[in-house]
């Protein structure tokens, strides 16, 4: 019986840690820095979903009928419209960069999905570009969680996309592809089970859970060596901002569930491997990269190589001092938008 309290403990923990690291993830970059980040507005310009549901976006960058590249920013666990992405604002003038932030289902001001699944998130992007009239096509950047949305939009809609980046992406123990030999050892893929039945079955349990004074502070979590690099705990020190996920937020229920279903449908059973997918531009007029910290405490760079080596279309970059909070790294989102738009490669 202790055994299974400290297994339950523990992959409590972990959920809290991933909820701690969300809340940290979104905080406004130091003042000094340019970026691609304002104070939380008081309401924001949605559009209607065929569904009837409302998802709120914010444009940025240069006017979009002056723009020689749209791209849309899917943002992670916990985050918002409001993510920060630094990019510099003489690239986005001289390349002519428009950037559209929306808030994915249940998150900022945009309305809850109770049918969210990994595939309706793909053509909740596509719709979104459609009613803002982006065009034919569209590049997407996915960040940490909101990397299976965009691995969707890879499965469910290619012929709309430009050129994708996924950052940090988050790696689901549930693809059968993964082989053996690199996740028996690891922890993340012994715990994600009992997350996920706790998440599914006792989500009162859950919600008790995260609103006791059990819920990570963030002092300790710039502490703890089990989520953060070195690299990301400077970082953290230096940030400064409003909460996007404190404890008055997260005791919200409708905050809670909208946190709990997107956990659910991140690390639950897809209804496709990536592995399996085939290169969307092979004719190489577009591509793909994956961007990843070789100190990354959240996703295991063994894993994420492993998944650049089974996809060979897809550009792999790795930063060799890099932790899950290289997108607030100076200098990186420079270097993805190069890349990725003009394939110009940047010394890491």
């Amino acid at each position: 019986m202790n055994s299974i309290w400290m297994v339950l403990k523990t992959a409590l923990v972990l959920l809290m840690g991933l909820l701690g690291l969300a809340y940290r993830a979104t905080q406004p970059a130091h003042p000094e820095s340019t970026e691609l980040s304002d104070v939380p507005p008081t309401s924001s310009p949605r559009i209607m979903l065929s569904d009837g549901r409302y998802l709120a976006y914010k444009e940025k960058g240069v006017p979009k009928n002056e723009s020689n590249y749209k791209i849309i920013i899917v943002h992670g666990f916990g985050s918002s419209k409001e993510m920060n992405f630094l990019a510099p604002q003489e690239l986005i003038d001289e390349l002519g960069i428009y950037f559209l932030l929306f808030d994915r289902a249940g998150y900022g001001e945009s309305d809850l999905n109770p049918k969210r699944s990994v595939k309706n998130e793909a053509f909740d992007i596509q719709e979104v570009a459609d009613r803002l009239e982006l065009g034919s096509k569209f590049y997407v950047i996915g960040v940490s969680m909101g990397s299976y949305p965009t691995w969707s939009c890879l499965k469910h809609i290619p012929h709309r996309l430009a050129g994708v980046a996924l950052v940090v992406p988050v790696i689901n123990y549930s693809w059968p592809s993964l082989p053996h030999y690199l996740t028996r050892e690891d922890y993340r893929k012994k715990l994600f089970p009992w997350v996920l039945w706790i998440a599914n079955h006792a989500p009162d349990l859950l919600y008790w859970w995260v609103t006791q004074i059990w819920f990570p502070s963030s002092s300790s979590m710039e502490r703890s060596p089990m989520f953060f690099s070195n690299r990301d705990i400077d970082i953290l020190k230096k940030t400064s901002g409003f909460p996007m996920l404190s404890q008055d937020k997260i005791r919200q229920r409708g905050v809670f569930e909208s946190l709990r279903h997107d956990f659910i449908v991140g690390f639950g059973d897809w209804d496709f491997d990536p592995m399996d997918l085939s290169n969307p531009f092979p004719q190489n007029e577009s591509s793909v990269h994956i961007w990843q910290g070789y100190e990354d405490k959240v996703v295991p760079f063994q894993l994420q190589r492993y998944v650049a080596e089974k996809l060979p279309w897809i550009r792999y970059h790795e930063v060799p001092d890099g932790g899950h909070l290289i997108v607030h790294y100076q200098g990186l989102c420079e270097a993805i938008l190069r890349a990725l738009l003009i394939g110009e490669e940047t010394p890491l």
